[in-house]
């Protein structure tokens, strides 16, 4: 195989992934997909034609979900749809939310290694240190303001209950 060209070489696939959360298998069926649309070999398929594209992959957005999400992943707003944005608007169908009661499991696990002691309730300092790493674009008066919406008894604490609302 010496001497064939890679034909991975023009995917970013890290950067893919951090948009997306996509599994680089994932990411490469995309490509190949999008390869197959691409028939004029522009490098893009028209914002115009994404309805026929997505549907042929087995996806039914209605037109005003599809226009909303065109409008989102169309960076440049060329109506050129390039394969990253391509890659993000077919992760919106593919990657899946946990369900609710998956969710709120996750959570009660992620609660009780903060609830140490087994109250049934962790400190808003202890709650505003998981924001912010979760968050990392957080300014200290944003989460004086999450806190102050949290807090609104003052008690700075949190119960599991005002935890899941404020997670999900």
């Amino acid at each position: 195989m010496a001497g064939r060209a890679d034909p991975w070489a023009e995917v970013d696939f890290d950067e893919i992934q951090d948009q997306t959360c996509l599994e680089v298998d994932d990411i490469k069926v995309l490509f190949n997909c999008f390869q197959l649309f691409d028939t004029k070999h522009q490098d893009y398929l028209l914002a115009d034609d994404i309805d026929e594209v997505m549907r042929a992959m087995g996806f039914r957005p209605t037109a005003t979900e599809l226009a909303a999400l065109i409008e989102e992943i169309d960076e440049d707003g060329s109506g050129a749809i390039e394969f990253g944005e391509f890659a993000q608007l077919c992760a919106k169908f593919l990657v899946e939310d946990p369900d609710p009661g998956t969710m709120r499991a996750e959570l009660k696990q992620a609660f009780r290694v903060f609830d140490k002691a087994g109250t049934g309730f962790i400190t808003i300092v202890q709650f505003r240190g998981i924001i912010a790493e979760v968050d990392k674009n957080l300014t200290e008066e944003d989460l004086d303001d999450i806190i102050a919406e949290i807090d609104e008894d003052g008690s700075r604490t949190m119960d599991f209950e005002v935890f899941c609302e404020m997670m999900m």
